[in-house]
């Protein structure tokens, strides 16, 4: 997150007693007016106070100057004033005053709470950034300053009031600041700042902020739909007074008292419209919208039934956000109607109370009157929208690192929605274009992590399907699925259901981890005759600087950890044994050889491979020859990567020899009604003749082998050698095909290849 103030200042920060404060310039707010405009919403305000922060901010910022030449104290004084307009509390308006002294002057939290208060100082610590990041880029952080500042906010709301205005002074004097910092302090404002204002439904607020943005980022796409705008309200400026005050005579005649009033839509909201649905500037119908503010919700139905009743409505083009609030608390009809001259009139109907927190959001509330308790105690009381934010800010500081908390914030923070309900009718809303996963999640987390199915409105649907307002979504679960698949993530819409998605991945390869490392050291204890036990680890942890067992298991199957040191730890006599490299056939691979050989079905060893069964971990063949029923195999296990497949008589394998911890015995589980294919390598000396190697290949098809890749390596003029890697069921198999080749005339040699 950029800084609360980022037009830095240009002259070096003073301490609060002996800097010189810069002359106030002219038009800038003086101490009196601010006192007055408080005193004009809140008679009971503390003087003595205001003054106090208004003093000792001007001389803690002392000689300071913006990159405007303005004296830096101008900034503050300027954000404490936009809040003087959202009526707010005291302590909001200090705090504004002194937001940038803890960061950008000698001023310190000791001192602003000596001299202010516990309260005033906790406030202005959370707008203060994160100093001397240990991060390696930008975005990183960003995303920490942004996460200290939303747990502020989850703390205390005026946090965020006095951050919102804050950001919106510093884009209206944007232009003074570089173009390359301009740029991205415009594109962070429309990517958090503008949807955080919405999310809290101030939406005035919001409005400006993307509007600024969009000046910022793209100034020729904004004049042209500007002087468009302004061209369009000219010509129907006549137009306009005339629905008005059709619309008002029409209320009237029918009993109903109402204030109607057109709006035009601002900049950014054209322009957005007009990517979103590709359509031309004059394709768009409802550039000017009309608001019937009236008393009460009674009025607000009574107006609506008048409007419908005398004019034609458009179809698909009615919401009633009276009934089903949005979570930001906006509450209001929507519906257009071909009005006056056949002109589409698109309306919004409200009380006044709900006009207000349309505009103003949670600053709606009165945190300055007596009795109301704490603001943020207020608004858990009675605003879904800060309940909303609270609930996000919980969720999202589960991140695992600075740029997913980023991502995840970002698209939570946008507002556009659909609302559909449970099969027992609890509503769940989402934004536009999620879909049954999403849904799945907001939901519970343990419903999204165990769904299977979905059924929309009744009718089986996949979990991808995107879902419509109104849609009755049913979620199937199964307690055979305990996490979802990790694909899942790119499907979800939701902050939620990815964050949720990515924990839960990383849940399950932990307990992968830790499951291969409880292997591993329970085959070193069994191998070196010494007793395991989950307890006498516990006693180890300090040793192994862990703090719990499943970390210490998980930490030997990442190769974190050896096994070898958890035995020492555990045993402090313990002397590992090391095997001797005397090569292949006298090592551990020679000793599996000498075993009794076995039918695959009655194989005692530990691991099926090839069959239907899942296993604990990933299994994959030796990259240099594979192995194939038949086979006598053995596993070896890579910490952070599975276990590898390899016939025992692969050479590969003396290089594994002195790790025995790292050998399994494994088994075939072959389904003989589903035949599997399996990895095998054959090289084959081939007379260079015309033909030859479309003879070898005849071979291979006519007895069912699967050729995945062939090199050539030409040996002499008279021979090439192939390197032929093919797919076969079993060693039968294989040896019918290698027998079938060595009868062919153009084949010289052929023989298996292992890695």
């Amino acid at each position: 997150m950029q800084a609360a103030t980022e037009q830095v200042a240009v002259a070096p920060a003073a301490a609060p007693a002996p800097a010189r404060p810069a002359k106030p310039r002219a038009g800038m707010m003086r101490q009196y007016d601010l006192v007055e405009k408080v005193r004009s919403y809140n008679p009971d305000t503390n003087e003595d106070l205001l003054n106090r922060a208004y003093v000792y901010a001007m001389k803690a910022h002392g000689a300071q100057t913006r990159a405007s030449g303005d004296p830096y104290f101008s900034h503050p004084l300027e954000v404490a004033a936009i809040l003087t307009d959202l009526k707010l509390d005291d302590a909001t308006i200090v705090a504004a005053l002194l937001h940038d002294t803890i960061e950008d002057t000698e001023a310190t939290r000791a001192e602003i709470d000596q001299v202010f208060g516990h309260e005033i100082g906790a406030l202005v610590e959370g707008l203060t950034k994160l100093k001397r990041l240990e991060l390696v880029s930008r975005e990183a952080k960003q995303a920490e300053n942004l996460r200290k500042l939303l747990l502020a906010i989850a703390d205390d709301v005026r946090v965020l009031l006095i951050k919102l205005a804050d950001r919106l002074h510093n884009m209206r004097t944007l232009e003074f600041v570089p173009p390359a910092s301009r740029r991205r302090i415009a594109e962070e404002t429309l990517d958090i700042y503008a949807p955080l204002a919405g999310r809290m439904g101030m939406q005035e607020m919001r409005e400006e902020l993307e509007d600024l943005s969009f000046r910022s980022i793209d100034p020729e796409a904004y004049a042209v739909v500007k002087q468009r705008l302004d061209a369009l309200a000219e010509r129907n400026r006549n137009l306009i007074g005339e629905i008005e005050s059709q619309l008002h005579k029409n209320l009237q005649k029918n009993g109903v008292v109402a204030h109607v009033y057109g709006r035009r839509k601002k900049p950014f909201s054209i322009w957005t419209k007009m990517e979103r649905k590709s359509v031309g500037f004059e394709q768009l119908s409802d550039i000017f919208g009309f608001r019937v503010v009236l008393d009460s919700v009674e009025a607000c139905y009574h107006a609506l039934g008048v409007v419908h009743t005398t004019w034609p409505v458009v179809p698909g083009r009615f919401k009633d956000y009276i009934s089903t609030p949005k979570q930001n608390d906006y509450r209001s009809i929507h519906t257009t109607v071909i009005g006056p001259g056949n002109q589409r009139v698109e309306l919004q109907i409200r009380t006044e109370e709900m006009d207000r927190i349309a505009e103003f959001g949670i600053a709606a509330h009165a945190f300055y009157k007596d009795g109301v308790g704490s603001p943020t105690e207020l608004l858990k009381r009675e605003s879904n929208a800060f309940a909303w934010l609270r609930h996000t800010i919980g969720m999202l500081s589960e991140s695992a690192n600075p740029e997913e908390f980023l991502e995840h914030t970002k698209l939570e923070l946008f507002h556009d929605q659909v609302f559909c309900f449970t099969p027992r009718g609890k509503l769940i809303a989402l934004p536009r274009h999620a879909n049954v996963i999403d849904f799945a999640y907001a939901v519970h987390t343990d419903v999204g992590n165990s769904a299977v199915g979905c059924k929309i409105n009744g009718k089986f649907a996949p979990l991808s399907s995107e879902l419509a307002n109104g849609d009755e979504v049913e979620v199937l679960t199964s307690e055979a699925q305990s996490a979802p698949p990790s694909a899942w993530e790119t499907l979800a819409v939701t902050g939620r259901a990815r964050a949720a998605i990515r924990r839960a991945t990383r849940t399950a390869v932990r307990d992968q981890y830790a499951g291969l490392g409880r292997r591993i050291i329970e085959r070193l204890f069994a191998r070196a005759k010494i007793d395991y036990a989950d307890d006498k680890l516990k006693g180890a942890l300090a040793r192994l600087a862990r703090t719990s067992i499943e970390e210490v298991m998980a930490s030997v199957g990442r190769g974190e950890l050896k096994a070898s040191d958890v035995a020492r730890a555990m045993y402090p006599d313990y002397k590992e044994e090391r095997v001797a490299r005397y090569g292949l056939k006298k090592g551990l691979a020679d000793k599996l050889k000498q075993a009794q050989p076995h039918h695959p079905s009655r194989s005692s060893a530990v691991i099926p491979v090839g069959g239907t069964g899942k296993a604990d971990l990933p299994i994959k063949f030796a990259p240099n020859g594979g192995a194939v029923p038949g086979d006598r195999i053995v596993g070896i296990i890579t910490p952070g990567e599975g276990i590898t497949i390899y016939p025992i008589q692969a050479p590969a394998l003396k290089d594994f020899e002195d790790e025995p911890e790292r050998w399994l015995d494994v088994r075939w589980d072959i389904d003989e009604t589903t035949p599997q294919r399996f990895p095998a390598r054959i090289r084959v000396d081939n007379v260079n003749e015309p033909g030859s190697l479309a003879q070898v290949a005849t071979v291979i098809a006519e007895h069912d082998g699967n050729i995945d890749n062939i090199s050539m390596y030409r040996r002499s003029p008279d021979f090439t050698e192939l390197t032929i890697d093919l797919e076969v069921y079993d060693l039968k198999h294989l040896s019918a095909i290698i027998a079938q080749l060595r009868a062919k005339a153009v084949v010289a040699r052929v023989e298996r290849v292992n890695g």
